[in-house]
């Protein structure tokens, strides 16, 4: 039966109406900006010198147009380029060509090439010092002193990784604070995407520190070498030395720095990441009406809590303690750690779990108790990675059937603090003193555990652990000295020999999994092969626009424009055709072809060819905009990060590096 034209639309209807209005929206805007893209490229493959060069170009921009508007996921779209570039030997006569773009023979080099095969190492290197607990270390020591403030932690990461990066290789200073970025990230409830694309680009400008900082600057002193043997005496070029570009590689990183500090909150997405540790609250506050934090508590030296033990307070005050630290003590918590018999003494630091004003009504009782605003002492034993809020079972035939929490002494035996137990289709709570009530096949313990210990759990007959989506990490401490070992000599062959830094890092990554700091699973779970294959389906493309000529002819073209103006135009031109061509080719790639080309435009300028040089190998780290370099590809899965979040935020930060870089340099030499 037809709806009346007269009957009024339901809410349904009406937001069935708007996504539809929607998709039509967003079909029109994507056909447009296709047929915008597809004449430029038509535009560019008529005044093309070469049909070669008029088909690298066309690929170019399809490339561009699949980046920008996403029609597929950015993979995909880097995988189907490299699929045309090899489909194009099977099409060549059509095409008008003698030959495909790219030999299908190295199609598939990028798979094994220098950079993936590094960033595949340096990704396991960083696991491995993650399963040892360093990062958590580490993550705790930045907690500590920046709180969890974003204007503070930005910082304290960024410049942390910058001066990492300076000395070595930047995806691999990115790859080793990937996991503190997400650590810190849990533990202070700030998105991953608002503090992985500031430390991933202050990764970037880290590498102008020093000429060891990005392979770039390792390269030009050759590239000037050969230059000089074909330049006349007068115009031949010193090289350039170890710290040569400090003064402008410092000024970039605090550019940086001070922009997402400023200006973070406009540019940054605030991504919400799937499973956090807000969404396992919310289950357990609709579920079970639970509306507990952790809080943590200091007991001052005059407090009437002195000497009491924890059975005296917790069901009275409704507060469970679930770790606690005596001074100048390792802090207790889990299995065999404390127990209803524990004894508070001053200046002892409690855990506690409760809700807000029932935490109140305790701290009023027993006076000089201070409440710390963050989680400091316990910041890394309680973070989300280590601790949380289960459901545990009691199935029938468990032998904890007609036996109580205090009976088998739960907190202590188990490492498990029991904070609410549902029956029944109705939760008890810590104030209706539920450890004392025996147990029936069928009750759900709503625990706070170490994961640790609830992993021992899930192997025991006595219970089933409802929720298994918790963090399965069995950290190995033990192994610390070979992760150092094997990291040190990845570091040591980077810094000083001459082995390429692919072999370099899959050293330390092998010798971690040999000495079982990894098993060879948890190595290939640490991979992201989606940053793997965009980076190794990208190359082939770097190759077409090199050796079919379209970098040197879009140079040319770039450079006739600003022959006869001013030198710093002439330079700022140079470093703009080096960011765009660093977007499009491996940023080796754009120096080696524009370096001569830098190189005699200098001299024809009158200017100094060494500084124009230098301009082109600090301006191939100007890659921002689009995530093709490799920092960009790493952090782009983990941040959840879109192409329109990089051109957003990176469009800026692409801008203010030209500026910062052409303005220092003319300062500086």
């Amino acid at each position: 039966m037809n709806q009346p034209a007269d009957t009024p639309l339901n809410d349904k209807d009406v937001a069935t109406n708007n996504t539809m209005a929607l998709d039509k929206k967003e079909v029109i805007k994507k056909v447009a900006s296709f047929a915008i893209f597809a004449l430029l490229a038509l535009y560019f493959a008529s005044i093309s010198p070469t049909i070669t060069i008029a088909w690298v170009v066309a690929i170019l921009v399809l490339t561009i147009y699949l980046f920008v508007f996403e029609i597929v996921d950015i993979d995909v779209a880097a995988i189907s380029i490299m699929v045309l570039l090899g489909l194009s030997s099977l099409f060549a006569p059509i095409m008008g060509l003698d030959e495909g773009l790219v030999d299908t023979k190295q199609l598939f080099d990028g798979f094994s090439s220098n950079a993936v095969m590094s960033i595949i190492a340096v990704m396991i290197i960083g696991a491995g010092l993650d399963k040892t607990g360093v990062m958590s270390k580490v993550s705790s020591f930045i907690l500590n002193i920046g709180g969890t403030s974003e204007g503070r932690i930005i910082p304290i990461i960024s410049s942390t990784v910058a001066i990492i990066s300076s000395f070595m290789q930047n995806v691999g200073a990115a790859a080793l604070f990937l996991p503190v970025v997400s650590r810190i990230s849990s533990r202070s409830n700030i998105p991953m995407s608002r503090l992985l694309m500031p430390m991933g680009f202050c990764a970037i400008l880290g590498g102008t520190v020093s000429m060891v900082g990005s392979s770039p600057l390792i390269l030009l002193n050759d590239l000037i070498e050969t230059s000089n043997i074909v330049l006349p005496e007068d115009n031949k070029m010193e090289l350039w030395s170890l710290f040569s570009t400090t003064p402008v590689g410092l000024a970039l990183v605090a550019t940086g720095i001070l922009y997402f500090v400023i200006f973070g909150k406009y540019v940054l997405p605030a991504v919400k990441e799937t499973g956090s540790k807000n969404d396992d609250l919310r289950y357990f506050e609709d579920v079970y009406g639970l509306r507990y934090t952790l809080h943590e508590v200091v007991v001052g030296d005059q407090s009437l809590l002195i000497g009491k033990n924890l059975d005296d307070i917790e069901t009275a005050y409704k507060i469970r303690v679930v770790a606690t630290k005596r001074p100048r003590q390792p802090s207790q918590i889990g299995a065999g750690a404390i127990d209803r018999d524990t004894s508070i003494e001053a200046k002892m630091v409690l855990a506690i779990i409760s809700e807000s004003h029932d935490l109140k009504a305790f701290l009023n009782k027993y006076k000089y108790l201070e409440k710390r605003k963050t989680i400091k002492t316990f910041a890394d034993d309680l973070s989300p990675n280590k601790t949380g809020i289960a459901e545990v079972l009691i199935p029938p035939g468990s032998r904890l059937v007609g036996k109580s929490a205090r009976d088998v002494w739960l907190r202590k035996t188990y490492g498990t603090a029991m904070i609410g137990l549902h029956r029944n289709g109705e939760t008890l709570h810590e104030g209706d003193d539920i450890r004392s009530i025996p147990f029936q096949a069928g009750d759900t313990l709503v625990v706070y555990t170490p994961w640790e210990a609830l992993m021992r759990i899930e192997k025991s007959s006595d219970f089933v652990v409802i929720n298994n989506n918790f963090p399965h990490e069995e950290v190995r401490p033990k192994k610390i000295a070979f992760a150092a070992i094997f990291f040190l000599i990845s570091l040591y062959m980077v810094l000083f020999t001459d082995i390429r830094l692919s072999i370099a890092l899959l050293t330390g990554a092998t010798g971690m999994i040999i000495t079982g700091v990894l098993n060879i699973d948890e190595a290939y779970r640490a991979v992201s092969w989606k940053t793997v294959f965009l980076l190794a389906s990208l190359i082939p493309l770097g190759m077409a626009v090199e050796q079919s000529g379209t970098a040197k002819w879009i140079a040319e073209q770039t450079l006739s424009v600003v022959g006869d103006m001013p030198i710093w135009v002439i330079q700022a031109a140079v470093a703009i055709l080096a960011t765009f061509f660093t977007l499009v080719m491996s940023n080796v790639g754009a120096t080696v072809l524009l370096v001569p080309l830098a190189v005699n435009i200098a001299i024809g300028a009158n200017a100094d060819p060494a500084i124009f040089a230098l301009t082109v190998a600090i301006a191939t780290s100007n890659s921002f905009l689009i995530p093709t370099h490799q920092v960009n590809a790493l952090i782009m899965g983990p941040g959840g990060y879109r192409v329109p979040d990089f051109m957003k935020a990176g469009g800026i930060m692409t801008i203010l590096f030209l500026i910062v870089m052409i303005v220092m340099m003319n300062l500086i030499y």
